[in-house]
């Protein structure tokens, strides 16, 4: 198994403020990280997914769902734009990608943005213009076919918290390790 580094520095000696660093080496690890913030999700939480298509946004919102007990298949809403689930808490999932700047902006998702629900929105760069100011960003790139490099940005004192638990975490298990 290879463990999943979590650091407060990036691996090339980059620092953000307010930023972790994850290096998940496979699919499932980010599942775990999803489960994780799910786990830690509380109503009214944001979670902002951004990064290039098949980087695993909808892994990890797939994550997020499981550990809010939704048993539904939580497939990424592009079409469709967002799907609404139960669970633990209520699950509103975006998916900006198809959208343009004045539509995201026509669309009145203050409703969702403010609500009692935990909004997890994926391409979330497309709509960073309307997002609250206190949120959970989680920017997902390449590095190798397999391995993503995570980098989870805080915004408010309640994501301040969340970061600080995930940062306790010292491996994100493969499923197969769960076995």
């Amino acid at each position: 198994m290879t463990e999943a580094n979590i650091n407060y520095k990036h691996r090339d000696g980059i620092t953000l403020p307010n930023s972790i660093f994850i290096t998940s080496h496979s699919p499932s690890q980010t599942h775990q990280l999803g489960l994780i913030i799910g786990t830690l999700s509380q109503p009214g939480d944001i979670v902002l997914l951004s990064g290039p298509l098949g980087v695993g946004k909808t892994c990890l919102a797939q994550g997020i769902a499981k550990a809010l007990g939704i048993r539904e298949d939580t497939a990424s809403p592009s079409y469709v734009l967002m799907r609404e689930f139960s669970g633990r808490i209520p699950l509103y999932h975006m998916d900006l990608y198809r959208l343009e700047f004045n539509e995201i902006s026509e669309l009145g998702l203050d409703d969702y943005l403010y609500g009692h629900g935990l909004c997890v929105i994926e391409w979330a760069e497309k709509g960073q213009f309307i997002m609250p100011e206190q949120h959970l960003q989680l920017t997902l790139a390449y590095d190798t076919d397999t391995i993503r490099l995570i980098t989870i940005t805080h915004c408010g004192k309640r994501y301040t918290d969340m970061v600080e638990h995930i940062s306790q975490i010292n491996n994100l298990p493969d499923k197969k390790d769960l076995a």
